[in-house]
């Protein structure tokens, strides 16, 4: 796994978040099932009874719990990318330099999303369909959150006069995810390309090369030339 010791942190931050919405380890199974089976089969190609199948449960615990497919969507949304926002409200507060917050910046994002490939694929599927925007609503939110604590941390560089004043805030982190999906949706050219023949590698390469090719992508946006 890319960083089992942190997947395993996100994993307590999450359920700690979402513990106001009476997380059971039932629920969780339910969840994590659900995750892996739209990831694979699609929301639509997936039913509640295959759901409930793999998850060894009654159908009807599924509605009693969730009430419906879509609202099971929604929940699962909720519960793989709600952890984010109280990473970036942490990180605000750190006493760091603003380049090395951006870095740090730059490594939750690839770890939680190295984490959670299962949920970014669903969303990519389901933005895509446009068909259930309504379980997006909640998570639209949660970006606009996070997206206000990126603003604070660049605008702390700003402040200090390291960070150019002309910066597109918002396509920040586009950048950092886009390069990363770029990465991970050609995986098999850029593992023969970077002789990366074994998943240890391609995680580490990932941790290490990668994570530092965007940290300085970043930079190159933000400081202002010599």
């Amino acid at each position: 796994m890319f960083n089992l010791n942190k997947c395993l942190i996100l994993h307590s931050i999450r359920n700690n978040i979402m513990s106001h919405i009476e997380l059971n380890d039932k629920k969780i199974q339910i969840l994590n099932v659900a995750e892996r089976l739209f990831s694979e089969k699609g929301f639509e190609g997936t039913s509640i009874r295959d759901i409930s199948k793999e998850a060894k449960i009654n159908i009807a615990m599924i509605s009693y719990y969730f009430g419906s497919k879509e609202r099971l969507l929604e929940s699962l949304i909720i519960y793989k990318t709600s952890d984010l926002k109280l990473q970036l409200e942490n990180l605000l507060q750190e006493n760091l330099e603003p380049i090395e917050k951006v870095n740090k910046l730059i490594e939750i994002y690839i770890n939680r999303i190295s984490c959670n490939k299962g949920i970014f694929r669903v969303l990519h599927f389901e933005i895509n369909a446009k068909k259930r925007e309504k379980s997006f609503i909640a998570f639209t939110e949660l970006k606009k959150g996070n997206l206000k604590s990126v603003e604070s941390i660049i605008t702390q560089g700003q402040e200090k006069g390291v960070f150019r004043k002309d910066v597109i805030i918002p396509l920040i982190t586009p950048t950092i995810i886009g390069t990363y999906f770029h990465f991970h949706m050609n995986k098999p050219f850029f593992v023969e390309l970077l002789n990366l023949n074994t998943e240890a590698l391609y995680n580490d390469y990932i941790k290490t090369s990668l994570t530092k090719h965007i940290q300085q992508t970043i930079k190159a946006l933000l400081v202002y030339e010599n």
